[in-house]
């Protein structure tokens, strides 16, 4: 017992950093998970990779300025963000190209942009700050923006949930019997912007969008009902950002790729062992060849 105490508790009881570091983690896994959940469903899941990359320049722009300064970083992601999903719809629509194509051609020109203006500083040491984040250095004002977002988040989905779930279902659907489908789509973009914005303050913009999505795509091979679905999503992102902390913590490793990654781990084994992975589907299989 006092093994697992010191394994398991101890580093979250006796120092101040690493309880920041939970509860950002965990605010970030209430808040990202579910919305990663609709974008796996809308079909969208690397959007959520794109807008990550999108967000760069912005948060890049107000750290050439101001340094590491939480409120000029955010509203500069959260601008190029939004200034990127607009675009990217503008061209969708008035010309030949599809929206996965500009988007693609916008978060390439971001990344490469905010890459540029962070190099400018001249600090690799920055520079990794930027792109992977330091979720065990979260401050109180972190935080407290983690936490707002999570607000935010969370009142948006209970106001918008059926609208979002018809819309995942059958956006031509919902488009015909409401006004609701064009609003609802640029509320839910503004959504996946502001969680990936909140994670870069702790997973950097490269990881951000990794605790929104293996959570998300872990919980599909669970169930296949949203509401679950969004529940073990969370509950999936919230073990993984603690066994991550542990593993960062106990092993010397960097505390946003060993989230990340433990979050993959449980991907992995829920394709194999999910009541809708490979075991379960091919044991379905045999007794219908059988009977």
């Amino acid at each position: 017992m006092l093994f697992l105490y010191d394994y398991l508790i101890a580093p979250f009881v006796e120092f101040a950093f690493m309880q920041r570091a939970l509860a950002g983690a965990l605010m970030l896994s209430v808040s990202a998970c579910p919305v990663g959940v609709f974008l796996m469903l809308r079909r969208m899941s690397l959007t959520g990779d794109a807008m990550a990359h999108a967000i760069l320049p912005g948060a890049a722009a107000g750290f050439l300025l101001y340094g590491l300064q939480i409120v000029p970083m955010t509203l500069g992601g959260l601008a190029a963000g939004v200034v990127v999903a607009l675009g990217a719809g503008a061209v969708s629509r008035l010309t030949i190209q599809k929206e996965d194509a500009s988007l693609a051609a916008f978060y390439l020109i971001s990344l490469a942009l905010g890459v540029l203006i962070v190099s400018l500083r001249g600090s690799n040491v920055d520079l990794m700050h930027v792109l992977f984040g330091t979720v065990l250095a979260l401050n109180n004002d972190a935080l407290s923006l983690i936490g707002t977002i999570t607000v935010v988040t969370l009142v948006a989905l209970a106001i918008f949930w059926r609208a979002l779930v018809a819309e995942c279902l059958d956006p031509l659907f919902l488009r015909s019997v409401s006004r609701l489908g064009p609003p609802v789509h640029f509320i839910f973009l503004g959504l996946v912007v502001l969680n990936l914005v909140g994670g870069f303050q702790a997973l950097g913009t490269l990881l951000s969008v990794g605790l929104m999505m293996l959570p998300a795509a872990a919980a599909r091979f669970w169930t296949s009902r949203v509401e679950p679905m969004c529940l073990l999503a969370v509950a999936i992102g919230a073990a993984s950002c603690i066994s991550g902390l542990l593993l960062s913590y106990h092993a010397s490793l960097p505390s946003g790729p060993a989230i990340i990654l433990s979050a993959g781990v449980v991907y992995i084994l829920s394709i194999v062992a999910g009541t809708r992975g490979v075991l379960a589907t091919r044991v379905r299989h045999a007794s219908h060849r059988t009977a």
